[in-house]
């Protein structure tokens, strides 16, 4: 059985005045979220958000798909490339607009700040943040803000999430500007692009990834990867190096989030990456999937408030370094969509019991993938192709793709899929939904 290590720490500065602010929040995001489960309104965001984030209603728009440059294809640099994933509009499966960036910096995760006006995208190489302005005109997208001293500022690099809080934006580092090893934390920004504060991940589980909140219960989980040395190197050269395989984080950690104090280290071997918690306003546990060891797990909340890691599932065959590396949960908390970049694959797992994934489905999309993002209805998936510059194309032809699939509850239908190398755009990698009157009366609570 894994042990379960409980860690005392000082308390955050202004922890309790934070605490009391944070408590009204906290009322707001849970209604919030209250809302959006309530049946007879379509609601159509992905499922896999900030409960601090309000949800667009009904049929999304756009996607938003911040995407990797690639040397000689088009200008060559990262840009959001924005696609129409509307059925009833004339652009549906179509690239609608794009704007590079005018550098490439290793495009890799994007979030909205709490008022869905701001869309942060950042790069994993050169550590540079991108704001985007989606609210003035949604199909095109500005580019109205960059911030290139966020390892200056923060110590750290490699943004990776950015996931928002009321006000603010919270984005955790994969390495440090020191020596460019797994040791990391997570910095929290103002809306306007302001540091407040960095906080460092604990002595014994230094490496970080992923990070979700649980507004209900006033808990953050972090994850585990590895730092810049290892994952901009070129694949094959990093799995052949025995050293470098063993600078990978094998813990998660569960924090008290108004507290930004840790409270408890879960092993979790293999690089646990994407956390998800389950949707439900009274469930109590998460999931992951650990990239090297190809597992599920649940983190569970037991009766006296602590939490356990419990493996639930196989992802394909371990043997081949399937490479697991998102995951989707269904809003009902039923169904999990995992997807392993080496093989191509989505499986799909009953997890209607949390402790046990049963396997229900799997499809082919491609000879990698990597993203994969749901619909609050379950109706519709998009997937892409791209997990990092170096890592595509190992083993397998290097396709660059964004595919859409209708989802019936038994099986995925192809809808549309572009090819972003013929239209020389790049490497896709992140997606995020739009939508057209958003800002106006559309808006849960707006």
């Amino acid at each position: 059985m894994l042990s379960n290590r409980c860690i005392v720490a000082a308390p955050a500065r202004g922890a309790s005045v934070l605490a009391a602010l944070a408590r009204p929040i906290l009322v707001i995001a849970s209604l919030f979220l209250l809302a959006a489960l309530v049946p007879g309104r379509l609601r159509a965001d992905e499922t896999c958000q900030s409960p601090y984030l309000p949800k667009v209603v009904g049929q999304e728009d756009f996607l938003y798909v911040w995407t990797v440059g690639i040397e000689g294809l088009g200008d060559g640099f990262d840009k959001l490339v924005t696609v129409g994933v509307n059925p009833a509009r004339a652009d549906y499966g179509k690239v609608v607009h794009s704007i590079s960036v005018g550098s490439r910096n290793e495009a890799h995760h994007a979030g909205f700040t709490d008022d869905r006006r701001h869309l942060w995208a950042g790069g994993l190489d050169s550590s540079a943040i991108f704001v985007f302005d989606v609210a003035s005109d949604p199909a095109r997208p500005k580019l109205v803000r960059t911030i290139r001293d966020f390892a200056e500022q923060t110590g750290w690099v490699g943004p990776h999430t950015f996931y928002p809080i009321p006000g603010r934006m919270l984005i955790s580092g994969l390495s440090n500007a020191k020596d460019l090893g797994g040791r990391t934390g997570y910095a929290e920004f103002n809306n306007d692009g302001t540091l407040v504060r960095t906080v460092p991940m604990p002595e014994e589980a230094s490496y970080g990834y992923d990070l979700r909140i649980n507004a209900h219960l006033n808990r953050m989980l972090s994850s585990s990867f590895a730092g810049h040395r290892n994952y901009m190197r070129k694949l094959p050269e990093l799995l052949g190096d025995p050293e470098a395989m063993k600078a990978f984080g094998n813990t998660m950690v569960v924090w008290d989030f108004h507290a930004r104090r840790p409270l408890q280290i879960l092993e979790v071997p293999g690089a646990p990456l994407e956390i998800r918690w389950a949707l439900a306003p009274d469930a109590e546990y998460a999931f992951t999937s650990t990239a090297l060891t190809s597992k599920l797990w649940g983190i569970f909340r037991r009766e006296d408030g602590s939490f356990e890691a419990v493996e639930i599932g196989t992802i394909g065959d371990p043997a081949k370094t399937p490479l697991p590396v998102d995951i989707s949960l269904s809003r009902d908390d039923k169904t999990l969509f995992v997807d392993s970049f080496m093989d191509g694959m989505v499986r799909v797992y009953d997890v209607s019991n949390p402790r046990e994934a049963k396997p229900i489905y799997e499809r082919k999309i491609g000879s990698q993938v990597n993203m994969v993002s749901q619909s609050w209805d379950g109706k519709r998936l998009y997937f892409t192709s791209s997990l990092l510059a170096n890592w595509d194309g190992t083993g397998h032809p290097d396709e660059q793709f964004l595919k859409a699939f209708d989802w019936d509850g038994q099986a995925l239908h192809p809808k549309f899929e572009i090819d972003f190398r013929a239209e020389k755009l790049g490497r896709p990698h992140h997606m995020h939904f739009g939508q057209l009157g958003f800002w106006g009366s559309a808006a849960v609570g707006g």
